[in-house]
């Protein structure tokens, strides 16, 4: 599987630098960690630029994979930086559960209402965050919810891009550098179905135990028997071969159905057909 890795020029290495100066200058910080390409990166150089003075903050609930979780937690001990996990509650948020096109903006505000607390227990140190100059291009409604905290975006404020932290996460050796990218549980859902701990937890269908690299599991609307399987365009042939495994690993999720999207996995697909949607929209007086 291919990721868009950068050429390590001058540019990017100036970026760097940019970047162990910017933390420097708050003098402490929590990282919103959830171990994926971008909080991986910005956990080490924290580290680097702070040392005990940079904390990172993995939030628990049942929209995240606990192999996620359990691979943060590895991550968080091999860079060196304190680390904790704490509980969130999105699903006794009627807004989150409602799963309308602005659900992001409540689960973020559920983090940054968590980690802001962290912070103040940790002698005022800045909340900061793994966006970057990519995910200015897309629908980002937890962005809002990151501007009313006062979180800062390190990476983008330095203009580094997801191909650039991957070159640079290579060359520190994270592991993370060719690591796909993993939206939350609830991502999985399509808009307007509601989000429950039992569906988040039928979608936990771990298929890179089978040799995948780039998965995902997804409901389909209108149907909570069927679930639709996305691997990059790269390893479709793949789930051909292990037709029979997903087959009755997704049954012994509770699926009666299984399918395969044949364009194979895109970053944004959830998003593509918010158009085409009625009344899902974020409210507006």
């Amino acid at each position: 599987m291919s990721v868009d890795v950068a050429t390590l020029s001058d540019a990017v290495e100036a970026k760097h630098h940019a970047l162990v100066e910017l933390l420097r200058s708050y003098g402490r910080v929590v990282v919103a960690y959830s171990g994926g390409v971008d909080s991986a990166f910005l956990a080490r150089v924290a580290h680097d630029a702070l040392g005990n003075d940079a904390l990172a903050l993995t939030a628990r609930s049942p929209s995240l994979m606990k192999i996620e979780l359990e691979d943060a937690q590895a991550l968080a001990a091999e860079i060196g930086i304190r680390h904790e996990v704490v509980e969130t509650h999105e699903l006794d948020r009627p807004d989150y559960v409602k799963n309308e096109t602005s659900r992001c903006y409540f689960c973020k505000t559920e983090l940054f209402d968590t980690t802001q607390l962290a912070a103040a227990t940790f002698e005022g140190a800045v909340v900061v965050d793994g966006f970057n100059t990519d995910d200015l291009s897309d629908f980002r409604p937890g962005h809002r919810a990151a501007a009313e905290h006062d979180v800062r975006h390190p990476l983008a404020e330095v203009g580094l891009s997801k191909a650039e932290i991957r070159a640079l996460s290579k060359r520190l050796g994270l592991p993370t550098w060719d690591k796909p990218q993993l939206a939350c549980l609830s991502s999985r859902l399509p808009y307007g179905v509601a989000v429950t701990e039992e569906r988040l937890g039928r979608v936990e269908v771990c298929l890179r135990r089978l040799g995948f690299y780039d998965v995902r599991a997804r409901l389909v609307r209108d149907n909570d028997d069927m679930v639709r399987i996305e691997v990059g365009a790269a390893e479709i042939e793949g789930v051909v071969r292990h037709r029979a495994a997903i087959v009755a690993e997704a049954q012994a999720a509770g699926f009666a159905f299984v399918t395969l999207d044949l364009e194979g996995f895109r970053t944004g697909r959830l998003n593509e057909g918010l158009v085409q949607l009625k009344g899902l929209g974020p409210k507006t007086n």
